[in-house]
């Protein structure tokens, strides 16, 4: 794209003094990236200066465009910039990177000061935007010319190399995003070496095939950003890429007053810890060196005015929703109901299950029954709708596809990652309910964007099916062993509001999963992952109500009275533990009472008192998994013992396996009896 390459003393002030706030904030910190922050500034400035629609009186405005930050590291840049717009003050500016403060090394949510995203791990960020867009078109489908706002993402040289970022683009251009514009600062520099050193490829081909827009543009020029953002805004049938080309860290000289730009060692060093002098490159930029974080008055005015005016256009945008609301009162009760992520009512206890289903089965009866109640909800599924039985939901709505969103199936495809990105996304946006599926093996792929999910405190549902080693045939690297221990982990940490970062549940048959489905709709505050069998499962408790004790994360699914010993187990090894039981009963004389612990993290919230009454300290407790046993080991106690696996599966038949493994009700029998047999000998 040709442009004159003219930029005007306002505007240069306005680049320059995020520029020097930049360097301040990172000299005083001793600690940031000042290189990418000082290369982007021109465009940042542009896009907030004319561009980018939300309003300063509310900040959580819903009707807002949105920026999605990718390259994290470029924190300072959004903070800079987020100072000129009144959203965070000097002293902000100075505890940069420090404890407690508001502005940390790698942004975090806080939508009330701008930050829309978490962003730190390169490519997820972008992605979350291409989410935000999907939801975007989904809602405006349903409230048409409401949502029809735009999302804007930032990316960097790392993020473009990120692999998700194929997932991203292939999904965008097949979806033709339109309302999705990105930012692409190509400056040629990552942290250790040029990208010359990394990559060859021609990334405006690439996008161009998955069926982007692309643009090309100096990254310095300001009336080239200006045409090209026009432009883009106009775009109707495609998301746009916008090559910037631009110099890291614009605006530095060295002692003598020379250029000092494009250097490798201005990407992640403060510039006065380089050959970069430090006093010389304020000056250059208009600032007073003894006064860094002093702002140009003329600056200030200026954006006073782009405040006054994003006001004044935010207002309009009001006014034309309220006169909606008033011709379209109900579907205006309804998008307030998707914004504030509030449920319909529900009956559960009408969803009916034939027997002994597996746990997958069952979740899809729920997620059918669902499809036709909540209606802000979007499926996703990486390529696998009919094994994780998502189609439930799919038989009920229909795939989002390029030009209709008035689905609500989303065929990721082979893309797990991408996919949990998409849902965070989504989440953040608001008005949006996701849910994404795949089997449980390849929740490997997507613990990052989980981790994310835990982070930001997003309640992503994530359905993970094929739970053990009992998908068979398939072998061991279709078969979860250490996966359930893994992601039991996030039950264990807690998140900045202090509550465990996740809701972790292994149904034990029909009955439990659709209260494991209660619970996760219910769970607004955190993620949420649904662990569920691919083979059939003979059912445990007869009926919702029964249960619905399930809530409290452990609960007695067989009471005796004066019990020989406690069984736990989750999952189907509960239905193998009822059948052990059954057979110590009578060979034995061996009396158990039988708990169902569908997840470790919410029990152990659970008052002492119910957890001695369910797990009693002084009684011998055996526990069964399909898994690595580190899990049940900490409930069980140190006189308890667990059952479960330490290697990897093997390609064979469920039911051979099950043998192999020793996971037969009479198998397990015996091992229960060895161990009770042991315990009494050690009381003795």
């Amino acid at each position: 794209m040709q442009s004159n390459n003219t930029v005007t003393s306002i505007d240069k002030m306005a680049a320059d003094t995020i520029r020097a706030l930049v360097i301040a904030m990172i000299e005083k910190a001793n600690s940031g990236h000042p290189g990418g922050p000082m290369g982007a500034a021109d465009f940042m400035h542009i896009l907030y200066s004319e561009f980018i629609q939300y309003d300063p009186m509310d900040m959580e405005w819903p009707f807002r465009d949105r920026f999605f930050m990718d390259a994290g590291h470029l924190s300072a840049l959004m903070y800079a910039q987020g100072y000129l717009l009144g959203n965070y003050s000097v002293d902000d500016l100075k505890k940069f990177r420090q404890l407690g403060s508001l502005t940390p090394g790698h942004p975090e949510i806080d939508v009330k000061r701008g930050i829309e995203n978490t962003s730190g791990p390169l490519g997820q960020g972008h992605v979350m935007g291409v989410g935000a867009a999907i939801a975007a078109k989904f809602l405006n489908s349903r409230f048409t010319g409401i949502f029809d706002h735009k999302i804007y993402a930032f990316i960097s040289d790392g993020g473009i190399q990120e692999e998700i970022s194929q997932g991203a683009g292939r999904i965008a251009g097949h979806l033709g995003l339109n309302n999705f514009i990105m930012f692409y600062d190509s400056n040629d520099i990552q942290l250790s070496s040029g990208t010359d050193e990394v990559s060859s490829e021609d990334t405006a081909k690439k996008y161009e095939a998955w069926g982007w827009q692309v643009y090309q543009i100096d990254g310095h020029d300001h009336e080239g950003i200006r045409k090209v953002l026009t432009y883009a805004n106009k775009e109707m049938e495609k998301p746009v890429l916008i090559i910037g080309k631009t110099r890291i860290g614009k605006g530095c000289v060295d002692a003598n007053g020379a250029p000092y730009e494009g250097m490798c060692e201005l990407h992640g060093k403060p510039i006065g810890n380089t050959k970069a002098d430090l006093k010389n490159t304020l000056l250059s930029l208009g600032v007073n060196p003894d006064s860094p974080f002093e702002i140009n008055r003329d600056v200030l005015r200026y954006y006073n005015k782009i405040l006054a005016n994003k006001i004044a256009n935010s207002y309009k945008k009001n006014k034309k929703i309220a006169s909606w609301r008033r011709a379209y009162k109900t579907l205006a009760r309804k998008m307030d109901g998707f914004l504030k992520n509030e449920l319909p009512t529900l009956d559960f206890g009408t969803i009916e299950h034939k027997l002994n289903l597996s746990t997958r089965e069952a979740s899809g009866n729920v997620l059918g029954y669902l499809a036709t109640k909540v209606e802000n909800m979007i499926v996703a599924s990486a390529d696998l709708s009919n094994s994780d039985k998502t189609d439930g939901f799919l038989k009920n709505s229909s795939v989002l596809r390029k030009g209709d969103f008035s689905g609500a199936f989303l065929q990721a495809g082979v893309s797990e990652l991408t996919m949990a990105a998409l849902a965070n996304g989504m989440a953040i946006h608001g008005g949006i309910l996701p849910v994404v599926a795949t089997f449980f093996v390849f929740s490997d792929y997507m613990k990052p964007a989980i981790r994310l999910s835990a982070i930001q405190e997003l309640p992503i549902i994530y359905i993970w099916t094929h739970d053990s080693f009992r998908v068979g045939e398939d072998g061991p690297t279709h078969q979860p062993i250490e996966q359930e221990t893994q992601i039991r982990l996030m039950e264990k940490l807690k998140n900045h509001s202090g509550k465990a970062s996740m809701l972790v549940l292994r149904p034990a048959d029909s009955s439990e999963t659709t209260i494991a489905w209660q619970m996760a709709l219910e769970n607004k505050s955190t993620p949420t992952g649904l662990i569920l069998s691919r083979q059939s499962i003979k059912d445990v408790m007869h009926g919702h109500k029964n249960a619905a004790m399930a809530r409290k994360g452990a609960y007695l699914v067989k009471e005796t009275e004066k019990p020989d010993i406690i069984l736990v187990a989750n999952g189907s090894e509960v239905s193998t533990l009822l059948q052990a039981s059954s057979i110590l009963e009578a060979s034995e004389n061996i009396r158990a009472n039988i708990v169902s612990i569908i997840s470790e993290g919410l029990f152990r919230e659970q008052s002492e008192e119910y957890r001695a009454r369910i797990l009693p300290s002084q009684a011998p407790i055996f526990g069964l998994t399909a898994g690595l046993t580190l899990n049940l080991e900490s409930i069980v106690g140190p006189n308890g013992s667990v059952f479960g696996l330490e290697h990897f599966g093997h390609s064979a038949p469920a039911e051979v396996l099950d043998e192999a493994f020793g996971f037969t009700a009479d198998q397990v029998a015996q091992r229960i009896k060895t161990y009770y047999n042991q315990y009494l000998s050690n009381k003795i």
